[in-house]
């Protein structure tokens, strides 16, 4: 360390001398004086920098007074004693000296003022190195401990959840503060809603392998019944028509399963998938598609679209599957309405995608059972389905951040998906 600190004295002590020695050269001894002087450092009392005759007498400078037999000898640089009188005589310095002129100048540092300088900046080092590594380790554990114990929270969570327990939460101080918390609460926030969303697909898939294995019963029972009925008939005209009978259970069994995969594809399309459409030239497309089914069916089709509505983010596969499910729906359970009216309702920060009729409609009760899963109101037992119409559409409605929603429309139905216009 001090090998390394004498070289960087011997460097900056001949840079310094040299700038001195052109400073002469350009103004002589009144311009080299006035800079030193004007470089002098206020409490620095271990530098030289002096301007010497040569009988030993300081002519200009700062430093020690000269009085001795002579000038010190010209040299690039030396640590030693520069002279035979006090205080050189007991001090040693790292000096250099240059000619000019008739003079001699002497640049450096007394090493006794200097070395003490820097034991007391290493010392102010160490010091700081101390405390930083102090402050380090303290803040270290600090910050170990608040990582371990939100860490084992989350561990705990998962551990409970792995042993089946879905109701098992993260506790985050963060919640109902959108974007508040540090990344713990993020992550909380994040892990919370998964197993929001894993509860909920597990509750349904409860209700659904239920409801799938009760509502397939009845027509696996009809299909096996009437198979034998067909197997046993010796009339062909009798067979003819227990084959007919079991062609239309068959087909009840295929469609309920195919709505079913149709509920899978809408809940697992990713929502890259979904893009910027115009709903107005989407509800058109629709209305020219059903609108002649409709009114060969003996009912009055209207439409209402709200004028200039900006482009929503749907997929317009699913969406196009869903309002047909309605349109469906309404031909099958509101043909005694005569009327069917699709709309289009922009909002501020909505847009309602509506399918109204003038049938029975569904009492304000008995909506949550509509739109659940094998859900059958006792008026709708008389017509074939399998009760999995609406679960499609609210499906689809949850992929793009949205609801379905059931109204009253005074007579008769209003089903509305409504989506967000920021989805």
């Amino acid at each position: 360390m001090r090998d390394q600190a004498i070289d960087e004295l011997r460097r900056d002590t001949v840079e310094e001398s040299e700038g001195l020695v052109a400073i002469y050269r350009a103004g002589g001894l009144p311009a080299l004086a006035r800079t030193i002087d004007e470089g002098r450092a206020n409490g620095d009392r271990s530098r030289i920098v002096a301007v010497i005759a040569a009988d030993g007498r300081r002519v200009a400078g700062i430093g020690p007074a000269i009085v001795g037999s002579g000038a010190p000898a010209p040299t690039i640089f030396r640590i030693g004693r520069m002279g035979d009188s006090s205080p050189w005589l007991e001090r040693e310095a790292g000096y250099a000296v240059r000619e000019v002129g008739p003079y001699r100048l002497v640049s450096g540092r007394l090493l006794d003022d200097w070395e003490q300088e820097q034991q007391g900046i290493e010392r102010a080092l160490a010091a700081a190195m101390l405390l930083s590594l102090a402050l380090g380790i303290g803040g270290g554990l600090i910050v170990t401990r608040y990582v371990g114990r939100r860490l084992d929270r989350v561990a705990d969570v998962i551990e409970g959840v792995a042993s089946g327990d879905l109701s098992r939460r993260v506790v985050n101080p963060a919640a109902g503060h959108p974007g508040g918390g540090d990344a713990f609460d993020r992550l909380a926030s994040r892990l919370n809603a998964m197993l929001d969303k894993t509860e909920r697909l597990m509750t349904e898939l409860r209700i659904v392998t239920d409801g799938l294995a009760h509502d397939l019963r009845s027509p696996l029972a009809r299909l096996r019944a009437k198979a034998e009925v067909a197997v046993l008939q010796a009339d062909p005209a009798q067979r003819e028509a227990a084959m007919g009978g079991l062609l239309i259970e068959t087909d009840l069994v295929m469609r309920m399963l195919s709505t079913m995969i149709e509920i899978t594809r809408a809940e697992s399309v990713p929502r890259d998938r979904l893009a910027p459409i115009d709903p107005a030239a989407l509800m058109e497309e629709i209305a020219e598609l059903y609108g002649p089914v409709i009114e060969d069916s003996g009912m009055r089709f209207e439409i209402a679209i709200d004028a200039y509505p900006p482009h929503v983010v749907l997929h317009r596969e699913l969406m196009t599957q869903a309002i047909a499910n309605l349109i469906d729906n309404a031909l099958r359970h509101a043909a005694q309405g005569g009327e069917i009216r699709l709309g289009l309702v922009i909002g501020p920060d909505e847009a309602r995608f509506q399918v109204a009729d003038r049938g029975p409609g569904i009492a304000e009760a008995d909506r949550a059972q509509a739109l659940r899963r094998f859900g059958r109101l006792d008026v709708a037992r008389s017509v074939p389905g399998a009760g999995l119409g609406m679960a499609l559409v609210e499906a689809v409605a949850r992929l793009h951040g949205g609801r379905l929603e059931l109204g009253d429309h005074a007579p008769g139905l209003i089903v509305a998906i409504v989506i967000p216009l920021t989805a």
